[in-house]
């Protein structure tokens, strides 16, 4: 998606609803991430790791000055040899605690095991966020876990993967590094056409 598509896209979306919501979430991370200070934790379901959405919060806490945006990349699966920042596995959700923001993205049933560490990490004091993109009854008892939620079901307007580059983008907004004005405004812009355009991340 080329940078004019990028503009239309908000244009597209202004006043809505989803850009209103996606902005709410964006700004409900940032702001569990900056107060607690605790650290952010992302997760999937076994069958959807966020790649993409790790990357692109990785960057988006360079590029604003937040270092508190940088995950934590909990994984189901966690294969031999990779490097330690990809080898957390799930037993880190039993260790969550207070300060902790955790975010759960799914893209179908996040399946009783997950829910299971996700009320661990709720339980031990961690702010939970959920970004469900299974919809209807499938992810109700994710959003009943969540602090606070973002459905993306099936049949939206837009897709998961596209909520997901909304919502990183403006994670970072309003962070005192950032330029003013049309400046701010030109390199955002820029920003999220990089994100979109970009090729699937290596294994960060």
């Amino acid at each position: 998606m080329d940078a004019v598509r990028v503009a239309l896209l908000r244009e597209a979306l202004a006043g809505t609803e989803w850009l209103r919501t996606t902005r709410h979430f964006a700004g409900t991370l940032r702001t569990s991430v900056t107060r607690h200070g605790g650290g952010l934790l992302l997760v999937g379901s076994p069958q959807y790791e966020p790649w993409h959405l790790a990357a692109h919060l990785d960057d988006e806490a360079a590029w604003s000055g937040l270092p508190e945006l940088s995950p934590t990349l909990v994984r189901h699966r966690v294969p031999g040899g990779v490097p330690a920042h990809l080898a957390v596995g799930l037993a880190r959700l039993e260790a969550a605690r207070r300060g902790e923001t955790l975010l759960v993205v799914t893209a179908e049933d996040p399946g009783e095991g997950l829910l299971e560490r996700v009320h661990d990490a709720r339980r031990g004091g961690a702010t939970v966020l959920a970004l469900d993109g299974a919809g209807g009854d499938e992810g109700g008892d994710l959003r009943a876990l969540a602090h606070d939620a973002l459905p993306v079901p099936a049949a939206a307007e837009l897709d998961l993967d596209t909520v997901q580059h909304l919502v990183s983008a403006a994670a970072g907004e309003n962070a005192p590094p950032a330029p003013r004005g049309r400046h701010r405004f030109l390199d955002r812009l820029a920003r999220l056409a990089e994100q979109l355009t970009a090729p699937p991340p290596p294994r960060w």
